[in-house]
């Protein structure tokens, strides 16, 4: 088997990068064309013997057999990867940094080989691959070289996840290598890649360049193969962590296949992002852009400015210029620089276009393509528009994935912003106006992980890409990407174990006080309500439980909340949407206020549960009032004339489950750092000792705190937490419990996909290393990255 540098030293280059001939000798040199999977450094033929073909979309000829990956050789590579981990963890920050500095001089060096050999198999144009891709593809390595170099500095207390599982999709196949690879290798990890099956030359290629560049065996591994050869990988014991990008009806699978299992999981899915343009917009200027959203790749881009939102004042101008636009587009050959758009990837998304617009026209929508036709050697399909499009039409809800576009009107700002969140997605979005006070009024009111302000389809590894909703969780580039790949451990082990039972100073002489009142009377009888929407309202059912102290008597009784219960504090937490678009400084204020009202009932609460755990509550709330106005954003250094803003946005509405022991100070943990930076939450207190955190609710009752804001339904933690991770107007479930309970919670979640951080392993809470902190906001938070160019 030949190597690049073997290859190049010999190979005569012709002066066209369009030239398939490297390529193409490049594929023969390994074994005529069959190409084995990377594991541990060398390149090895598959377990099983099996082989499949990848096709050239263009020209329908083969260009390679592939190793079908199994069981076997997952086995196989994790063994590699798991073996290479310490080594590669245990390096100095710098050796890190130097190899992924040599990984990005060696993608420049090899940069017109690959150019050719992604659009060879993908079949998308090579002015795209050669000016766009592989540009990008070293930028990325260069910058994560700065931040291996930077980990231990920037990202204190924090290690490698340890192997990593990463699938990546067939639309930007050597893209998403850096994506995922450059990231997850800076921050110490090693890799298992599985490349798309459609797609997999360019990853084998950048497997023989870690090879040259040196890359110690075992730290990079690629298996190649099917979603059978994905599976193995996902459901892998010793795989720590699985990064996925592609489809929401894949994603929810892996989501469930790794409920319960403690794998870390990023999910980069489908999208349906609407391309805003309002009436002041430089229409020259939107129509290149449509080009670039939506055609860009033949439109098989997660997020594409599939959706067209006119202003209807300038529809009819604007659809003119586009048709006109259209009929100059050129598709063909994609080794053809001077081509727009090239080949669909395979005839399985050639068919799926093909019956997607069938379905538009059967709805009533008005189709239009270009007057000329498409090449009919290959798997090509021509640009097209639609008008009068419903929004609830298939084509307007549906990921179509190809060079497919749906235009609606609009008539005011609000409506348009309606529009653009009238989908389950929320990847990213487009705003078109010369307005920059609308543009930044709109942005954020935008469902989406992304913005692009005047311009479309713009990526950095400075800046972090990634979704809301079922568009996904987790962000690729930028700071944020990188704690994806990084687990925080305790400097002292590490998170204590559910054995342990952790008890500050005080906690048991307040049980015993409970349980033994300094009074022959017999105690008052009190059942506690649920708190929603601002008052204390008794279950839907009329159940309650009761709560024993541990010497067996009766402490009170509590409410039994229920399904009902549950969609109630929803409703009202919605009702309380105000709160994060309210300022910081006045959720400050606020959480002083509580932590304020708390103190002064401090003796109270101490009968409870000990002195040191209601002062620790207290010195929590003002951690968080004072992080409320300071939990800033970042300006991203992205290679654009403008600004990159990274804004920290509120989830939504959080359903939280406090763990059992700490019953106040593991409520106000979770509690605040959420409405802190914005979220209504519904709260699920401590199981087996909830009067606390009922009691609380008086305190929040004097404190100004917005009615739906913070709800408290008690009862069976795991049957309401379950309810909560079902409901689809819950964007986030933060639970601290059983293994049983995560597991549950893990599943529930994924037929919305919406956010999960769930733990069995239970945490000293009064520790402010493990109950507090960055870790606490940052779950709390989306990142949306909005792009914004100036200048004439």
């Amino acid at each position: 088997m030949a190597t690049i540098a073997k290859l190049f030293d010999t190979m005569e280059y012709g002066p066209a990068p369009e030239s398939e001939g490297p390529a193409l000798e490049w594929i023969r040199q390994h074994d005529d064309g069959r190409l084995g999977h990377f594991i541990n450094g060398h390149w090895m033929p598959p377990a099983e013997g099996q082989y499949f073909e990848t096709i050239n979309p263009a020209t329908k000829a083969v260009l390679a057999r592939v190793a079908q990956g199994s069981t076997a050789d997952v086995d196989a590579a994790v063994a590699a990867a798991n073996a290479a981990a310490p080594g590669w963890a245990g390096l100095p920050a710098h050796a890190r940094a130097r190899y992924l500095y040599a990984l990005a001089r060696e993608v420049q060096r090899h940069s017109r080989l690959l150019a050719v050999l992604e659009s060879l198999d993908n079949g998308k144009p090579i002015r795209e691959t050669r000016d766009l891709d592989i540009p990008l593809v070293a930028r990325h390595f260069y910058h994560h070289a700065g931040w291996a170099q930077l980990r231990d500095s920037e990202f204190p207390g924090s290690v490698p996840v340890g192997v990593v599982g990463q699938i990546i999709p067939w639309n930007f196949p050597l893209l998403m290598v850096a994506w995922k690879v450059a990231p997850a290798l800076a921050a110490g990890n090693t890799v298992i890649l599985k490349p798309a099956e459609f797609t997999p030359l360019t990853a084998l290629c950048f497997a023989e360049i870690a090879q040259s560049a040196g890359l110690p065996p075992g730290v990079f591994n690629v298996v190649t193969g099917d979603g059978a050869t994905g599976k193995a990988l996902v459901e892998h014991p010793d795989v720590q962590k699985i990064a996925f990008t592609g489809s929401t009806e894949v994603g929810r699978i892996i989501r469930k296949a790794t409920a319960g299992s403690g794998k870390k999981l990023t999910l980069e899915l489908g999208g349906k992002s609407p391309f805003i343009v309002f009436d002041d917009a430089d229409l020259d200027s939107v129509v290149e852009g449509v080009v670039d959203a939506i055609w860009f790749n033949q439109g098989q881009v997660c997020c594409a400015g599939s959706r067209l939102l006119i202003h209807e004042g300038i529809a009819d101008r604007l659809t003119q210029k586009l048709r006109a636009r259209m009929e100059k587009l050129r598709v063909g050959s994609p080794l053809d620089k001077a081509v727009d758009m090239g080949a669909i990837v395979a005839p399985v998304q050639l068919e799926r276009i093909r019956g997607l617009v069938e379905k538009g026209i059967e709805e009533g929508a008005k189709m239009w393509q270009p007057s000329w036709a498409c090449p009919t050697e290959g798997y090509f399909y021509p640009p097209t528009l639609f008008t009068d499009v419903s929004p609830a039409a298939t084509i307007a809800q549906v990921e179509i994935f190809g060079p497919v576009l749906v235009s609606m009107t609009f008539r005011t700002p609000k409506e348009a912003v309606e529009l653009a969140n009238n989908t389950p997605f929320g990847l990213a979005a487009s705003v078109w106006t010369e307005n920059i006070n609308l543009a930044l009024d709109v942005a954020p009111k935008l469902k989406a992980g992304v913005v692009w302000i005047n311009s479309t389809n713009l990526f950095d590894a400075a800046a972090g890409f990634g979704g809301y909703r079922e568009s996904g969780f987790g962000r690729e580039g930028g700071r944020e990407g990188m704690w994806e790949y990084l687990d925080l451990r305790i400097a002292d082990g590490g998170l204590r174990n559910e054995s342990s039972q952790p008890t500050l100073p005080g906690r048991a002489n307040a049980q015993s006080a409970i349980a033994n009142p300094q009074s022959d009377l017999p105690p008052i009888d009190r059942t506690y309500k649920l708190f929603i929407g601002g008052k204390q309202v008794r279950p839907d059912q009329g159940y309650s439980r009761k709560i024993v102290a541990l010497d067996g008597r009766v402490l009170g009784e509590v409410a039994e909340g229920n399904r009902k219960d549950v969609r109630n504090a929803v409703e009202a937490a919605h009702a309380a949407e105000g709160w994060g678009r309210g300022s910081g400084h006045m959720r400050a204020q606020i959480l002083y206020f509580i932590a304020e009202n708390l103190a002064t009932r401090a003796e109270e609460f101490a009968a409870r549960v000990g002195r040191a755990e209601v002062d620790a509550s207290i010195a929590r709330l003002f951690t968080y009032a004072a992080w409320a106005d300071k939990w800033d954003g970042a300006v991203h250094h992205t290679p654009i004339r403008g600004v990159t803003l990274a804004m920290n946005e509120p989830v939504g509405v959080l359903g939280l489950a406090a763990p059992d022991d700490y019953p106040l100070l593991g409520f106000v943990s979770l509690v605040a750092p959420a409405v802190a930076v914005g979220n209504t939450v519904i709260v699920i207190p401590s199981e087996s000792n909830p009067v606390a955190a009922t009691e609380f609710y008086t305190v929040l009752e004097t404190s100004d705190v917005p009615a739906g804001v913070i709800n408290v339904i008690t009862g069976a933690k795991d049957p309401l937490v379950k309810v909560l991770a079902e409901h689809d107007d819950v964007d986030g479930i933060w639970y601290f419990g059983t293994a049983a309970g995560v597991k549950a919670v893990e599943l529930a979640a994924a037929a919305n996909m919406k956010r999960t951080w769930a733990f069995a392993d239970s945490r000293d809470w009064s520790d402010v290393r493990q109950g507090e902190g960055r870790e606490f906001l940052r779950h709390a938070s989306e990142v949306k990255n909005i792009w914004i160019p100036y200048g004439e």
